[in-house]
């Protein structure tokens, strides 16, 4: 049972002023002060949409790593969210974390926006069911959900700075719906976002306050991006916590501004009450009790089986599935196919103990066949991690490096052993702050005749020497200025080196320490390795047709990196990179029985889509990605997803572009119409449209009717088949349209939504119940419904909707 909120008062009352200045101040980089005098104990906050990292970055305590937000958002499942929800808390508790800083809530209003990945969707009603499903199922385990970025953070070009402009209707209908949603659904956690919104800054913006707490009744706490809280003047805001602590915007300046009467006590006295309330929740608190339920998940089971709902297959010329008995050989082609981008870059990182790519994926499938493989097209930018089981730590003998840190005086300080040359050090034991110097100390014994370019990426001047003889040194060349871009992808540096098969090479790199004043100065990034081998890429491309054209059918796997889809920085383009694009149409030329299956994050360009056999989205699947490819292709699962977002044709033909800032500010000028509203109003049509998917079998849609509930709401009665010959899953989609409108509308926008899954030769009867606040608008009164009828069309994306029925919702209803 929860402690009272008397009790917390009481608590309060025994706290001075420093304390609790300490206290919404945070401790360190994942944790909140402790007070062992009122009996709280620090919580520990983590990264967490994709899976959960815990207070360190580090490869020896690895995590599970779920399939991307699109990914999830592509299943249009809110069970199978809720059920993320609980497998990401699963692991929290594994790691001892009480604060998931997830799910990402943004919207993807351009496609060009580097961090999509980690959000769900183009339209705020299916990113809002999916994020209130996931904040319940993850909560029920007694883990807090943070739901973020608030509010319309949702590109990354200065995102530091930006103002983003943007009307109070298109902030309420859109930007603002989604977490309204999750208050509904009772986060305990909201996450501040670094940019500002119509002026202020959103650590000190009034949307903290109003609607979030006054209108919402939102009782948890704010924690700022880190290092987001920049001045003083925010702790009179709605702002309970600043992160990463101690921070110095706060601290002795908060204590200072309090004892000269700049911010008044009370104002932090409502902080603390609401942490020691969030403390409370998760059992923080001496004697509170959480209530948490007993759940036991297999995680790896679960990865694949969102891995495989969240796969969208877009084109099928009665290529898939394929059938086992009847493949020889099969070559599998691509760089992502060996070494699949399962997550994108940034702060939401995680290290899986092992992950499976499309091509251990067939291998496994296919233990008869000959499996031939090529890379195609070179896809990595900058250096990788040197392969670990070609490593030889100097100290122990066992596969890996050590680690040392020094001080100015050249004095060893700690030193540790680790599996792995890109390494994070963001919280843990290393004195990175009080340290001058890291070195890095292995041994590597190549598998091949090579010649290599073997460098480092890092933001710190640097040097590696190869058998005590210096090969590079030198300070990467950061471009822009965004703290997030330059600490996780960070530029490379590079020279050649000669590798020769089995012969021992003794490497040695050294990093110098330099405090930023940025508030990051505990934190470090680095890695050591490889770039890819100058190879002729016309060569690749030629031995990718050799294998393709003698192979009964090709898969070949094509994908983003890094560079490409990362927090810190937006698209330029939606190309895939390198050549990528002539190797698949060069393999397509070669084997008619060519499948694409599309790695990436968000949106890229197809422009080969229709010269090939089936093309397949598994964006970042996650650690069993290249099992739920394999279970895809040979009809072992149906294809469960259906697009998130709209994926254009032409990077010319999307109606709402824009991330980059003129003069410090971003228009939303657009207002409420991005996503495919957006493509409607422009009368455009994109490559594949909003809620797209095949599947292994057909459906008709038969009838439709609609009843009024009492309190406003619609219900659609809908009946539909499967008329194929296997059992098979689809997403009925309801979007509602008013064409006499006395007021600017999109053309239709999705109101509800329902997974159904049938046998084959089944007829389903699905009921989808549309709140009358989904046919509300925002006046200068307030949410407001127009009188007269709506119309509802049902289908199975936003553009092929067969079915429709007319409604009326009472005019003086207002929600």
């Amino acid at each position: 049972m929860s402690t009272s909120d008397d009790r917390l008062i009481d608590l309060l009352a025994q706290l001075s002023l420093e304390d609790k200045v300490r206290l919404v101040s945070g401790e360190d980089f994942w944790t909140t002060t402790p007070l062992p005098q009122i009996g709280l104990r620090a919580m520990v906050l983590s990264d967490g949409p994709s899976g959960v990292r815990g207070p360190v970055w580090d490869e020896r305590q690895p995590s599970l790593n779920l399939p991307s937000a699109t990914a999830l958002a592509a299943s249009w499942d809110p069970e199978l969210a809720s059920r993320y929800g609980a497998v990401a808390a699963s692991e929290a508790l594994r790691k001892g974390v009480d604060v998931v800083l997830g799910p990402t809530i943004n919207l993807q209003r351009s496609p060009l926006g580097g961090r999509h990945f980690e959000a769900f969707s183009e339209d705020p009603e299916l990113t809002a069911a999916l994020a209130e499903a996931y904040v319940r199922g993850m909560q029920a385990l007694g883990i807090a959900a943070t739901p973020k970025h608030y509010v319309a953070n949702d590109s990354e070009t200065d995102r530091f700075t930006v103002d983003v402009r943007v009307d109070e209707r298109t902030l309420r209908e859109l930007y603002l719906l989604p977490f309204e949603r999750t208050v509904d659904a009772g986060a305990w956690a909201i996450m501040s976002a670094y940019n500002s919104v119509n002026g202020p800054t959103m650590t000190e913006n009034p949307l903290l306050a109003d609607p979030l707490e006054s209108e919402w009744g939102f009782d948890g706490v704010v924690v700022s991006d880190w290092t987001a809280v920049r001045s003083v003047a925010s702790a009179t805001a709605a702002q309970d916590l600043a992160m990463p602590g101690p921070a110095p915007a706060w601290s002795d300046a908060l204590i200072a501004a309090v004892r000269d009467g700049r911010v008044a006590e009370a104002a932090i006295d409502r902080k603390v009450l609401r942490l020691l309330r969030l403390a409370d929740r998760v059992g923080a608190l001496e004697g509170s009790a959480p209530a948490r339920i007993a759940a036991a998940f297999d995680g790896q089971a679960f990865a694949e089986e969102a891995a495989i709902a969240g796969t969208v297959m877009v084109r099928n010329d009665g290529e898939l599935p394929w059938h086992r008995d009847a493949i020889r050989r099969i070559a599998v082609i691509g760089h992502n196919a060996r070494v699949a981008r399962t997550q994108g870059g940034g702060s939401a990182t995680v290290i899986p103990e092992h992950v499976r790519s499309p091509l251990d994926g067939i291998r496994a499938a296919l233990p008869g066949a000959e499996v031939v493989f090529e890379t195609g097209a070179v896809v990595q930018e900058g250096v990788a991690e040197l392969p670990l089981e070609q490593l030889t730590n100097p100290v122990t003998g066992e596969h890996g490096v050590v680690v040392s840190f020094h001080d100015s005086d050249g004095r060893e300080l700690f030193r540790e052993h680790r599996r792995s040359t890109a390494l994070v050090w963001f919280g843990g034991d290393a004195p990175i702050a009080e340290s001058r110097k890291v070195v890095l100390h292995t041994f590597y014994t190549p598998e091949a005749d090579e010649e290599l370019r073997l460098g480092f990426a890092t933001s710190n001047p640097g040097r590696v020497f190869v058998d005590g003889e210096l090969l590079v040194e030198g300070t990467p060349v950061i471009e822009g200025t965004d703290l997030g871009a330059a600490f996780l992808s960070p530029p490379s540096i590079t020279a050649p080196l000669s590798a020769r098969r089995g012969v021992r090479r003794e490497l040695r790199a050294e990093f110098d320490l330099l405090p930023t004043g940025t508030g990051l100065d505990g934190a470090l990034s680095l890695t050591v390795g490889m770039t890819p081998p100058d190879v002729d890429p016309d060569a690749l491309i030629a031995r990718a047709v050799e294998v393709a054209a003698s192979a009964d059918v090709a898969l070949v796997v094509v994908g983003t990196n890094s560079r490409v889809e990362s927090e810190g920085y937006d698209r330029s383009d939606l190309d895939l990179p390198g050549r990528q694009d002539d190797l698949v149409r060069a393999v397509a030329a070669a084997n008619p029985h060519t499948v694409v299956v599309v790695n990436a994050g968000s949106p890229v360009l197809l422009p080969w889509r229709d010269e090939v056999a089936a093309v397949l989205v598994g964006f970042f699947g996650g650690q069993e990605f290249g099992t739920a490819i394999a279970d895809v292709v040979f009809g072992d699962a149906e294809p469960g997803g259906r697009l998130p977002t709209s994926w254009p044709a032409d990077l010319a033909d999307v109606p709402v572009l824009d991330v980059t800032p003129v003069n410090g500010a971003l228009e939303y000028s657009e207002g409420i119409h991005i996503g495919y509203r957006a493509w409607l109003r422009a009368g455009t049509r994109p490559a594949f449209p909003f809620g797209f998917g095949l599947g292994y079998t057909t459906w008709d849609w038969r009838s439709i009717e609609a009843t009024a509930g009492d309190d406003g709401s619609v219900t659609v009665h809908v009946e539909l088949a499967n008329t194929g010959d296997r059992s098979g899953k689809h997403v009925v989609q309801v979007y509602a349209d008013r064409a006499d409108s006395a007021i600017e509308r999109p053309e239709r926008w999705l109101v509800g939504f329902a997974v159904v899954r049938a046998a084959a030769g089944e007829q389903l009867a699905v009921e989808v119940t549309v709140p009358r606040r989904r046919f509300a608008h925002w006046s200068d009164d307030g949410w407001a419904v127009e009188p007269g009828s709506f119309r509802l069309r049902v289908g199975s994306d936003v553009t092929t909707l067969p079915l429709a029925v007319q409604i009326e919702v009472p005019a003086e209803v207002v929600a």
